[in-house]
C-alpha cells in the first residue's frame, strides 16, 4: 500500500467520525510495532494538507523489558519533524515480578495506556491516537462474543472524562495486510517484541480463528467488520457512512 492510499483511508475515518478539530494537539502512541509506525506516517503526512490545523507528537512507553531500543523511532520522528517522548516505567517489573500475573495482558495494557495518557496530558495534548486497525476491530468483537457472551467492540472515538483526553483510532479502515505491506514498502523501523507472552494470548487465538474462517469464507472479514459498523454498538454510526 502506498502512502497516498493510507492517507485516503485515514482521512475518511477521521472525517466520518469527526476525530480531529481545529487546533487539536494529538499524541500518537508509538510502541515500535508496524501499526503504530504506520499511524505515525499517516498523521504526519495528513498534517500537511488536511483542511483543519492540528499538531502531533509521538510517545513511546518503555515497559522496562530487555533490549528495547527506541533510537530508530527517534530517528524516524526527527526525519518527520515530529516531537518524540519516551516515558520510562516499571510496568514489566510490576506485571511479571511483583504481581506474577498468569494472564498479564490486561494489566499491562491498562498500565501502558495510563502512562501514555498521563504524559500526553502533561505535554498539553487533548487527544491520543491509537493504532487499532480494521482487523483489531473484528478481533475485539470476536473476543467479546466468545469470552464475554456479548456483541461489542471499541469505538472509533472514546471520551475519557476523568483525564480530559479523547482517544481516536484513525486506522479503522485499514486492514492488517495493508499495514504489513505499507511497513515493508517504506522500510519502517519495526521493533522486535520482547514481551515473554507475545503470541500466547487469547487475542492471538482469536486471530487464528478468524484466519481459519477466511480460508473457507474469503469475504468473512468484510462481513464481520460490517456487523460492527452497522450495529448499535455505542460510538459506531450504523449504515450512515461509507464502508471500507
Amino acid at each position: 500500500m502506498k502512502l497516498q492510499k493510507l492517507c485516503s483511508y485515514t482521512r475518511r475515518a477521521i472525517q466520518d467520525y469527526n476525530m480531529i478539530s481545529e487546533g487539536d494537539k494529538i499524541a500518537i502512541g508509538v510502541s515500535g510495532g508496524k501499526d503504530s509506525l504506520t499511524l505515525l506516517m499517516a498523521l504526519s503526512s495528513l498534517q500537511n494538507f488536511y483542511p483543519l490545523s492540528f499538531e502531533i507528537c509521538a510517545i513511546s512507553v518503555d515497559l522496562g523489558l530487555p533490549n528495547m531500543d527506541f533510537s530508530p523511532i527517534r530517528k524516524l520522528c526527527e526525519d518527520l519533524n515530529v516531537p518524540y517522548f519516551v516515558e520510562e516505567t516499571q510496568i514489566s517489573e510490576i506485571v511479571f515480578e511483583r504481581r506474577e500475573e498468569k494472564n498479564p495482558c490486561a494489566l499491562c495494557s491498562n498500565l501502558r495506556k495510563g502512562a501514555l495518557n498521563d504524559l500526553a496530558r502533561e505535554i498539553g495534548c487533548n487527544k491520543v491516537a491509537y493504532a487499532h486497525h480494521k482487523d483489531d476491530v473484528i478481533e475485539t468483537m470476536m473476543l467479546s462474543l466468545l469470552y464475554e457472551g456479548r456483541f461489542h467492540s471499541f469505538a472509533p472515538v472514546t471520551e475519557l472524562s476523568e483525564s480530559d483526553i479523547t482517544l481516536i483510532r484513525p486506522l479503522i479502515y485499514v486492514s492488517e495486510a495493508e499495514v504489513k505491506g505499507f511497513a515493508k514498502r517504506y522500510e519502517l523501523p519495526v521493533m522486535v517484541n520482547t514481551c515473554p507472552v507475545d503470541g500466547a494470548t487469547k487475542r492471538e487465538e482469536v486471530h487464528n480463528i478468524v484466519s481459519d474462517l477466511t480460508r473457507n469464507i474469503p469475504d468473512v472479514k468484510k462481513r464481520l467488520f460490517k456487523s460492527v459498523t452497522s450495529s448499535n454498538i455505542e460510538g459506531w454510526y450504523g449504515d450512515k457512512i461509507a464502508r471500507y
